[in-house]
C-alpha cells in the first residue's frame, strides 16, 4: 500500500515553477540563460508600500490576525472594488489569503464533492485543473482556439454545462494568453450562465490593471448584476503592485462562501502575513498612479516581442489585450529539426530544445491546456526581451 495519497497521484508539480527553476539551476552553474518564464514584473514594490511595512514592524503589528484578514484591510479591499468595479462589498464578504491561488483553492475545497464538474477555459493557467482534482472535483477543458483570438463562445459554455457543473473558472486578461474579454463577449457568456443557476462564477481579475491598447477591463459580477449572489471575484496585489512575494490575494463573495472558505483557511495556514497585510492596505489606498506608466511599459514591450515572433516563418504570435504574456503558435515548425539534431515533435521539444541549445526559457504550451504553442513572460528588461527573441529567430532560422 503506497504511503502517499490517492489523490496526489491525480496531480503534478506547476511547469511554470519547474522551468524557472531549471532556468535559475542552469544560470548558476554558469550557463547564459534568459528566463521568460517567471510571471512576476521585474521592478521593485513601490516605495510608500515597502514603508507601510516597515512601519507596521516598528509599530509592533507582527502577531497573528483573524484567519483571513485584518479589518482595515477588508475595508480598503471593499473601497477598492467599489471605486473601480462598481461592485458593493461588506467586510464580512471578503476572504484574505495568502496569495490569489489560496483563495481559488480554499474555494474549491470548500464547495466541491466528488463527481462536481468545473469548466475551465483553455489555455488555462496551470493551476485551476490541479486544485480542482485535489479538491475532488472533475476539471472540464473547453478549448479557446488561436482563431478566436483564444476566447470561448457562448456556445461553447453552453455545451459543456452539465448538471453536475458547479463552478466556471473566468480569467481575464488571461495566463497564459494576454487575451481579455470585451464588456459585449462577457455579457454573452453571463447570459447563458443566467440560464443555469446552480453554476457559479470564479473571476480570476489578477491582471485587471494590466490592460492595453482600447482595452477595457470588465469582471462577471460587473456585467451581469443577476450573477453576484454566485460569484467569486478574486483579485490581489501581486501583480499590478509588484508584490509577487508578498503573498497577499483576495476574494469576494457571498457571506455562507466567505464563512466555508475562512473556515478551510483557519484549519490550514490562518491568517496570512500580518506585515504583507499592512502593506497591502497601503498598495491599495495610497497612490496609484504609477499604475498606467507600468501598463504602458508592459505595453511597449509586449508590441517588441511581438514584433520579433511573428517575422520567424511558420510561427505566429497574436497581440494580446492584456497581461504580460504571449502565447505563439509553432504550428509550422512542428516536424523539423533543430541545429543540435533535436525533432520537434511538440511544444515541450521546442521549450527543451529552445534551453538547451540557446539558453532562453519558455514554458511549452501542453502545460496550459492547448498545443502546440508556448507561453513568453515579458516582464522582463528590454535588453532581455531583445536577446531572446533574437536567439529564437536564430534558433527557428536552423531548423530543418
Amino acid at each position: 500500500m503506497s504511503f502517499l495519497s490517492d489523490t496526489l497521484a491525480r496531480v503534478k508539480p506547476s511547469p511554470t515553477i519547474a522551468v524557472t527553476t531549471m532556468a535559475a539551476e542552469l544560470k548558476a552553474a554558469g550557463r547564459d540563460v534568459i528566463g521568460l518564464g517567471a510571471g512576476e514584473p521585474d521592478f521593485d514594490t513601490p516605495q510608500n508600500i515597502k514603508d507601510a511595512a516597515i512601519a507596521a514592524i516598528n509599530a509592533g503589528k507582527t502577531k497573528y490576525t483573524a484567519p483571513d484578514g485584518i479589518p482595515e484591510l477588508k475595508a480598503a479591499i471593499c473601497a477598492k472594488f467599489k471605486r473601480e468595479n462598481g461592485l458593493t462589498y461588506v467586510p464580512n464578504q471578503i476572504s484574505v489569503g495568502s496569495g490569489g491561488k489560496q483563495n481559488l483553492y480554499n474555494a474549491l475545497m470548500a464547495t466541491l464533492n466528488p463527481g462536481d464538474e468545473v469548466i475551465i477555459p483553455a489555455p488555462y493557467w496551470v493551476s485551476y485543473p490541479d486544485m480542482v482534482l485535489l479538491a475532488g472535483g472533475t476539471p472540464v477543458a473547453i478549448e479557446a482556439t488561436l482563431e478566436n483570438a483564444f476566447k470561448i463562445t457562448p456556445e461553447q459554455l453552453e455545451a459543456a454545462i452539465t448538471p453536475k457543473t458547479k463552478w466556471f473558472i473566468f480569467n481575464s486578461p488571461s495566463n497564459p494568453t494576454g487575451a481579455g474579454y470585451s464588456r459585449k463577449q462577457l455579457k454573452a457568456l453571463t447570459d447563458v450562465l443566467m440560464r443555469h443557476p446552480h453554476v457559479w462564477v470564479m473571476s480570476d481579475d489578477m491582471y485587471e490593471h494590466l490592460a492595453y491598447d482600447d482595452f477595457e477591463f470588465c469582471s462577471p459580477a460587473e456585467v451581469e448584476p443577476g450573477l453576484y449572489e454566485r460569484t467569486l471575484t478574486c483579485n490581489g496585489v501581486s501583480k499590478a503592485y509588484a508584490m509577487t512575494g508578498w503573498r497577499i490575494g483576495y476574494a469576494a463573495g457571498p457571506k455562507p462562501l466567505i464563512d466555508a472558505m475562512r473556515k478551510v483557511q483557519s484549519q490550514s495556514t490562518s491568517n496570512p502575513c500580518t506585515i504583507s497585510q499592512w502593506a497591502a492596505v497601503e498598495a491599495l489606498n495610497g497612490p496609484q498612479d504609477y499604475l498606467a506608466p507600468n501598463a504602458e511599459l508592459f505595453k511597449r514591450r509586449r508590441d517588441l516581442v511581438v514584433g520579433m515572433l511573428n517575422q520567424i516563418e511558420g510561427m505566429t504570435c497574436p497581440r494580446p489585450e492584456g497581461a504580460f504574456y504571449v502565447y505563439p503558435s509553432i504550428k509550422g515548425l512542428i516536424g523539423k529539426t533543430t541545429k543540435g539534431g533535436k525533432l520537434i515533435s511538440n511544444d515541450e521539444d521546442f521549450a527543451t530544445a529552445l534551453l538547451e541549445e540557446t539558453g532562453v526559457a519558455v514554458v511549452f504550451g501542453a502545460a496550459f491546456g492547448l498545443s502546440p504553442n508556448f507561453r513568453i513572460s515579458y516582464a522582463t528588461s528590454d535588453e532581455n526581451l531583445k536577446e531572446a527573441c533574437t536567439r529564437i529567430q536564430d534558433f527557428c532560422a536552423a531548423l530543418s
